[in-house]
């Protein structure tokens, strides 16, 4: 008989004492978990971490002393470790702080539990389970690629082989703020298209998150709203809990159908809409990210004519969006993360002269 895997050993860092008492609970009643330590500051989280050896860290962003961001950039340099930052529904310097510290190498940010009178307790409480297990089976040390790498289809002049794009689609689960922060950051203010983009994260954080991508990059960022019409340089994130898609005359569309395989938004809802719409005046993008959503669309944009990148395995903090999308041949270009901006300014600049 093969013997039963031994619990996600978690490690609580909350100074809230009824935040801690939901996550002990939540955590104790799951068989997959097992709480491991809890710390009321960073401090001490960093005294007990090497004694402790946790498989995740549950982090907070509001802590007395040494904030959450900077106690994750300690444990990322010193004892790396899968890290789940829990913050507040806010939209304030406190979301600002929890995005940084994906920047920093936490993996995604949760919503604090509400109690169990609450509505959704339950499946709140399923969902931050399920996530610590999930997330804890993530390696943090990954080694980046030295120089860009592509795939064997890629071989001639950049651009060369795609004409007349006016639009560019970009899509990213896990690790994807951090990575969305780089390719938009290495993209110049006059970009000449429009980026849409579909992130997976809570719903009540979108804002918040299209606020903070706004300041890491010299394109403006904003929620798209139903019926916009891009504009260049310009970037139009997901509204929460909602699809993106290009609907006829090149306006979007923003809806609330049902989500596909388990997400809303969906980038395969994004990507088949290009490739119904734009066809080949379009590219997509797909980085990092469990599961995988969005290659089944960037194929079906590579088959409409578009030019479509997935980012290497080298630099993906999780390669499964990423790697279903090479499976089945979706991708037209493979590169690393420092690669893409540099590669999307090339095409574009080749099929605008």
């Amino acid at each position: 008989m093969k013997p039963a895997a031994s619990p996600v050993r978690v490690m609580v860092v909350e100074d809230s004492a009824t935040v801690r008492m939901l996550l002990c609970h939540i955590i104790d009643r799951d068989p997959r978990l097992q709480l491991a330590a809890v710390c009321v500051s960073a401090e001490e989280a960093l005294e007990s971490i090497e004694v402790v050896a946790p498989d995740i860290i549950s982090m907070d962003i509001r802590l007395p002393g040494m904030d959450g961001l900077e106690a994750t950039r300690r444990i990322m340099s010193t004892h790396p470790t899968p890290i789940v930052v829990i913050a507040d529904a806010v939209h304030d310097s406190a979301l600002s702080i929890a995005l940084n510290a994906l920047k920093a190498g936490a993996l995604t940010v949760l919503e604090k539990p509400a109690g169990p009178a609450a509505e959704a307790y339950e499946s709140a409480a399923n969902h931050i389970a399920t996530q610590f297990y999930i997330m804890s089976q993530v390696s943090v040390i990954r080694q980046r690629a030295s120089s860009p790498a592509s795939d064997d289809n890629d071989r001639t002049t950049p651009g060369a082989r795609f004409g007349g794009a006016n639009l560019v689609a970009i899509a990213a689960s896990t690790g994807g703020p951090p990575a969305l922060a780089a390719v938009l950051g290495g993209l110049p203010a006059n970009f000449p298209a429009p980026i849409l983009v579909v992130q997976h994260m809570g719903g009540p954080f979108m804002e918040g998150f299209a606020a903070w991508l706004n300041d890491q990059t010299p394109l403006s960022v904003s929620i798209a709203k139903d019926r916009d019409t891009p504009v260049a340089g310009r970037v139009y994130v997901a509204p929460g809990d909602r699809h993106l898609s290009l609907g006829p005359g090149g306006v979007l569309r923003i809806t609330a159908e049902a989500p596909m395989a388990s997400q809303r938004p969906a980038a395969n809802v994004l990507f088949q809409s290009l490739a119904r719409t734009a066809g080949a005046k379009a590219i997509g993008v797909l980085l990092t990210g469990m599961g995988e959503d969005g290659a089944r669309g960037l194929l079906e944009m590579r088959e409409a004519g578009a030019c479509t990148i997935a980012e290497d395995e080298t630099t993906a903090v999780v390669y499964g969006m990423p790697a279903a999308a090479a499976r089945m041949g979706a991708a037209s270009i493979r590169l690393p993360l420092d690669a893409i901006a540099p590669r999307l300014i090339q095409l574009i600049a080749v099929e605008r002269t």
